[in-house]
């Protein structure tokens, strides 16, 4: 089963997925900037049902508590639009790690995660989906993420929920997946993040060699790396049989990315690259497996 804001449902039932989106989000405590914050929930229904005019019928909504994370917004939005909505327990990365986790050990953060995973988060009753996104800094592991892996791999073995992490420009993919798996979280329940900014195929196929799930979710973001380098890896990917462990994404986190804001909208996956791939020569067949029938998997809770 899956677990969404409103109770779960059954893997079938999610349809196509975006795998790592943010709908509310407040990053402008570190990056001191107001296009980081995302707090309006008419928009936020307009742009989800745009979404799922296009075809979108699910989100793992991946803002956790540091970064403005509003499970009760997900609740109504959801009720409002149709569209199946995934949210999550777990902190971000240092310097987005809340007050009063300073200082934790990987003990602590497990429990914390637990706690909202098996009671609900605060006292809403809504229980997360996923433990993320947890993260490391770029081509570093700072001691406190170290921590947070570690107590979100131990709190992966304890609820069976899956592990979505944050590498910062895709760096350290493989150390996390290492690290998860000295802590005994299956492959199966790992998701690493942002691995379509690494441009080193080798340091991302070493990832996908473990048999994790790799997130192709910055999709779009093309001042970071053209999506023409994102679809030439992912056609060699593919051609070495690793499409079964492949999610899309975009990671919208600014209010320049909503389409009301003149921005690409949740939609522009399915927009403007699906089409791309498929005039590649993608098949319709590998193209399902991205968006609807990888996610339906990563996503389901691991009976324990």
């Amino acid at each position: 089963m899956i677990q969404t804001v409103l109770g779960k449902i059954a893997p079938e039932e999610l349809g196509i997925c975006s795998a790592h989106e943010h709908l509310s989000i407040d990053l402008s405590r570190v990056k001191k900037d107001p296009d980081t914050i995302l707090d309006d929930e008419q928009g936020m229904c307009e742009e989800l049902e745009d979404f799922y005019r296009i075809g979108g019928r699910s989100m793992v909504e991946v803002t956790n508590d540091g970064m403005g994370r509003d499970v009760l917004a997900l609740k109504r939005l959801s009720e409002a639009t149709g569209v199946h909505l995934i949210t999550c327990t777990g902190f971000y990365k240092d310097p987005y790690i809340p007050d009063f986790a300073d200082g934790w050990k990987a003990k602590q953060f497990a429990q914390h995660f637990i706690k909202e995973a098996t009671e609900g988060i605060g006292d809403t009753s809504i229980l997360p989906g996923v433990i993320g996104e947890v993260g490391t800094s770029k081509n570093e592991m700072k001691p406190i993420e170290r921590e947070l892996l570690i107590g979100a791999a131990m709190a992966g073995v304890e609820t069976g929920l899956p592990v979505t992490t944050h590498t910062t420009l895709g760096t350290l993919g493989y150390e996390q997946v290492q690290l998860l798996k000295k802590h005994g979280l299956p492959v199966d329940q790992i998701i690493i993040g942002h691995q379509d900014l690494n441009p080193n195929k080798d340091e991302v196929l070493s990832v996908l060699e473990t048999g994790a799930y790799i997130a192709f979710d910055t999709i779009g973001k093309n001042n970071y790396r053209p999506d023409e380098e994102r679809a030439a890896f992912l056609l060699e990917f593919i051609e070495r049989g690793y499409e079964k462990q492949i999610l899309f994404s975009a990671d919208l986190t600014r209010k320049s990315h909503w389409k009301k804001h003149g921005g690409p909208g949740y939609g522009l996956v399915l927009e403007t690259f699906i089409p791309k791939l498929k005039e590649s020569g993608v098949p319709e067949s590998v193209i399902h497996q991205f968006l609807t029938v990888n996610p339906s998997r990563a996503f389901s809770i691991r009976e324990r």
